[in-house]
């Protein structure tokens, strides 16, 4: 009795709550009403929570008046008070695309932007530019500071990408870049255009941008030049529709201004009238003669949904056709896309699926703005009675087509077939499992593939005058075939623990990376000459890489975080001693706004510094095994002694101390969100010392077995700042209005080469031999090396007149200087997204101030002595201004290095939808665009914008495009 009396003496004194205890389930959907599973449900100042199911389904136990919290990435969090009546829940959650971009996308896994201690941009799809977007890297162009993308003018033609203007002399400069957690190989497969010109850019969702040494120390072998990490879109809700339909047209709007057939009979009449009886009574603009308006086309579909109610997927076509500027070139583009995305085991196994197809379809057209340029433009296009094809050519006495002179343009493009197609098939699974007994603890594998089978053909009909020539002049044709298959596998296996203890939070991250690519390629060589050598298999070393790496995140009341990594890398390229090497981070972010005295600041939303260290490593030379001792078969005096009988051999070039670049770098920077979240940005400042760099070089006779070869030989120093701004002008329910700003700087310096010596590179025309850059201490890499031009009272400048820098009384080599480099020293971006109600305007500028231009067009043809050559050249009208008479007078003068600053308006979109005509979630989009609107600059040349060299001796020039696209969605 005594028992019982106290048994409910202490059912009594027990909290009363736990009779008001009720367990509570339900079911979590979209928008659309598909479940949601892996939705994270916490129930608000207590360490209950749990996850809802592959169906959307969850359980848990309530008490009256506690609030629950569910949060899913992409969504907006949803709170619910339990009202301890209402033991089932159901909620609805709504998409939010701002949600997207508050988780970013790092080395082997995510952090939250608030706890991102690196200099890590994130552009997502609402921020892509617009426009004709052929190619991915155009969708972030102009967009993230520290970034630029120097796009080709060809129809589907690649980008010279930089983070940060590059860390290296000749190793590759171009950042790594991660496609679906597959790194690609930055090499060109035969018969493509570009390792991106495969990618369908409407697939792509989100791009991350590792740009300093701390946050992408986590690839260490590759990363050196930074990482930009691409995210492809994935299946999710219920069935959704949408197709994309463009129409482009691109003319030319600047080529070289050369003299016209009147102007230039004028000046062979006043300096060589010898000559005027070669000249014909054509009137030949070849520039015009050799472009053509293109016309492009770009069709999209794309379907979203869940396969069979349960597994999310996504499947993508596209058709992209685009002609060239030149004629006879195109780029036609067909991919198929395939993502599935399933999640097993009560939501224990997660699995990513990524399946992508492409074909690839070119015609080539070769580079003949030097002979459009050059060619006398009192000549035709055609010739009646002509036998190369009916095209006008010069000729010798005996009527067959003459050498050293330059061949007709316009039949170098039309008799000319080259033509390629290539297949490539990539994707990677991802298998993220998270252990039944230890939920805290997943194991994530990646196994990724990428293989590319092209092959090609040049041929030319035997009227061409370029073709074999069998005996003198006689011609018949070109034909040649290639080959090429490429593979790149990977496999990456890492755990990662993450798990909260109180105010401190952990996540540790562990694992090992394997990459391994092949390459075999056949050529016929030239079958129609019987000299050329014979059709060969080349089957190129493999290329293996290993790493090891760790990173660890900490953090302590959500304000304060440490973030740590080490990878250990190895490569085949070099010798066992030198094979590894351990590549480490650390970085910090502190979040002020979570201090008192800053908690309540109405003009301070959000601010946080960050700090950062790290090493990277470099190893990206086109030599896989110059530490080896190597030997080809050779000429018979071309010997090593392998013992009786002496067999002929050529040593090749050997270098046993090849070893790694080392990059290391410091970051400051800070993030902040003012005014009511209207204005946010960040800026970086940063510092990275490349170390032992990787350069081909010449080699002191008699010292190897080649004049030339990899050594490891200086050391250079970047530093810079970086920008971003982002300001919402105008947030209304009907008008919006948003600006975006980004600005860089940058300064680099070599601090140090081998025995302080000058490397001459950056090759000319107009000359044998000539080069116009130095790599020199104390310079900026590859800057322009000449001498400084004298001019006379009236500010004309004198033929070979140079100023004696050194006062020795003599000018020769030792007078030359820097006088400018082809990399720009501030370069900008700014972006404008207007809408109002249905309409939207957008524009994209871009700008670039400091960087210089050796103008080679003019330096190498605009002299008079050029009229007289073989057959009498056309100049560039420079000629008229200058009076120079002899290109080695002239070619290596500083006259010819032009500031290239400019002003380029990107692109201009203004657009018009329809919404919810026919149901609720349907839009009918139509809208028009101009892309390359126009460029403001100094620049005598056809474009300021070149590649990171700043030599221009012609380039395939960039039109300006009239857009027309509608998009319906569904």
């Amino acid at each position: 009795m005594r028992t019982i009396k106290l048994l409910g003496l202490l059912l009594m004194l027990l909290p009363m709550s736990i009779f008001a205890q009720s367990t509570v389930s339900g079911t979590v959907v979209d928008n659309s009403g598909m479940p949601i599973p892996g939705v994270n449900i916490a129930v608000k100042n207590t360490n209950k929570g749990t996850t809802t199911d592959f169906d959307g389904n969850y359980l848990i136990v309530l008490e009256n008046g506690e609030t629950l919290s569910f949060s899913y990435v992409g969504f907006r969090t949803k709170d619910i008070v339990f009202n301890g009546k209402n033991t089932s829940i159901e909620v609805s959650m709504v998409e939010d695309a701002e949600a997207l971009s508050e988780v970013v996308v790092v080395g082997y896994g995510n952090q939250t932007v608030k706890s991102i201690s690196g200099s890590v941009a994130s552009v997502t799809e609402k921020d892509f530019n617009k426009g004709n977007i052929v190619t991915s890297e155009s969708l972030i162009q102009g967009r993230v500071p520290g970034l630029s993308v120097t796009k080709g003018g060809g129809p589907g033609s690649g980008s010279e990408i930089r983070i940060r203007g590059g860390s290296s002399f000749n190793a590759n400069n171009s950042p790594l870049i991660v496609l679906d957690g597959l790194p690609l190989d930055n090499s060109v497969a035969d018969g493509t255009r570009s390792i991106l010109s495969t990618i369908n850019p409407n697939d792509i969702e989100s791009f991350s941008v590792l740009k300093d040494a701390s946050a992408a120390a986590i690839y260490g072998i590759r990363a050196s030049n930074g990482v930009i990490i691409i995210n492809t879109k994935k299946g999710r809700g219920e069935l959704s529709v949408s197709l994309d339909v463009q129409q482009n047209i691109t003319t030319i709007e600047n080529i070289v201004d050369v003299l016209s057939a009147g102007q230039f009979r004028n000046l062979v009449a006043e300096n060589f009238p010898g000559r005027l009886g070669e000249l014909g009574s054509a009137n030949t603009n070849w520039q015009d003669e050799i472009y053509r308006d293109a016309k492009s086309s770009d069709i999209n579909l794309s379907v979203r949904g869940a396969l069979f109610g349960k597994i999310p997927s996504r499947l993508s076509l596209n058709r992209s056709d685009q002609q060239g500027l030149r004629q006879t070139s195109k780029f036609d583009r067909t991919t198929a896309s395939l993502s599935l995305n399933p999640r097993l085991f009560d939501d224990h196994l997660k699995v990513g699926l990524n399946a992508n197809y492409s074909n690839e379809d070119n015609r080539f057209a070769d580079g003949v703005e030097g002979n459009a340029i050059s060619f006398d433009p009192t000549q035709p296009v055609r010739s009646p009675g002509s036998p190369y094809g009916g095209f006008f050519e010069f000729l010798d006495n005996d009527g067959s087509a003459a050498s050293n002179v330059p061949r007709n343009p316009v039949s170098q493009l039309l008799q000319t077939r080259n033509i390629s197609n290539a297949d490539r098939l990539f994707g990677n699974l991802n298998l993220d499992y998270k252990f039944h007994f230890l939920p805290k603890l997943r194991l994530v594998t990646n196994l990724g593939y990428d293989r590319t089978d092209s092959g090609g053909s040049l041929t030319r009909p035997g009227t061409s005058a370029l073709g074999v020539n069998a005996e003198q002049g006689e011609f018949i044709g070109n034909e040649s075939r290639y080959e090429q298959t490429r593979t790149n596998a990977s496999a990456d296996s890492y755990f990662i623990y993450k798990n909260n203890f109180n105010d401190f939070g952990l996540k540790l991250t562990t694992g090992y990376s394997y990459q391994k690519f092949e390459s075999e390629r056949f050529t016929t060589n030239e079958i129609l000459d019987p000299n050329a050598q014979e059709p060969r298999t080349t089957v190129a070393d493999d290329v293996v890489l290993i790493g090891y790496f760790g990173r660890a995140n900490f953090s302590f009341q959500d304000k304060y975080f440490v973030n740590a990594s080490i990878r250990r890398d190895g490569v085949s390229k070099f010798s066992p001693e030198n094979r590894f090497e351990y590549f480490p981070s650390v970085s910090g972010a502190w979040i002020l706004t979570e201090e008192d005295f800053l908690e309540d600041s109405n003009l301070i939303n959000s601010l946080k510094v960050r700090a950062g260290w790290g090493q990277l490593g470099q190893q990206d030379v086109p030599s896989t095994s110059d530490y080896l001792r190597r030997y080809q078969t050779g000429l018979s005096n071309q010997q090593y002694n392998f013992g009786n009988p002496i067999i002929p051999f050529q040593p090749l070039y050997t270098n046993p101390d090849i070893k790694w670049e080392i990059l290391t770098e410091i970051n400051l920077g800070v993030d902040f969100e003012l005014f009511n979240n209207r204005l946010s940005g960040s800026v970086d400042v940063f510092e990275r010392t490349a170390d032992d760099l990787l350069s081909n070089v010449p080699v002191p006779d008699g010292a190897n077995f080649s004049n030339q070869g990899f050594q490891n030989i200086g050391e250079f120093v970047s530093k810079g700042i970086e920008v971003n701004l982002d300001y919402n002008v105008i947030r209304q329910d009907d008008i919006n209005w948003n600006v975006n700003y980004n600005f860089t700087a940058i300064d680099r310096e070599i601090t140090k080469l081998a025995f302080g010596q000058d490397i001459f590179v950056g090759g000319i025309a107009g000359g044998t031999g000539n080069t116009i850059q130095v790599q020199r201490e104390g310079a900026w890499p590859n800057s322009f090396f000449t001498y400084a031009q004298l001019y006379d009272q009236a500010g004309q400048p004198i033929e070979g007149a140079y100023a004696d820098l050194n006062g020795d009384g003599t000018v020769d080599d030792r007078d030359r200087y820097v006088s400018g480099n082809g990399q720009a020293d501030v370069l900008m971006g700014f972006q404008s997204n207007f809408t109002y109600k249905n309409f939207d305007f957008n524009f994209n500028l871009r700008a670039s101030f400091g960087n210089d231009i050796y103008n080679n067009v003019n330096s190498s043809r605009a002299q008079l002595g050029n009229l007289n050559l073989v057959s009498p050249n056309n100049l560039p009208v420079q000629v008229l201004e200058t009076g120079f008479a002899r290109t080695p007078d002239v070619i290596l003068s500083d006259f010819f290095v032009e500031d290239a600053s400019f002003l380029r308006m990107d692109n201009i979109t203004l657009g018009y939808t329809l919404r919810g005509f026919n149901r609720e979630s349907t839009s009918l989009r139509f809208w028009m665009g101009l892309q390359n609107a126009f460029v403001i600059t100094d620049y005598s040349g056809v474009d300021p914008e070149l590649n990171i060299s700043g030599i221009d001796n012609t380039i395939y020039p960039r039109g300006r495009t009239y857009l027309l696209g509608v998009n319906y969605n569904f």
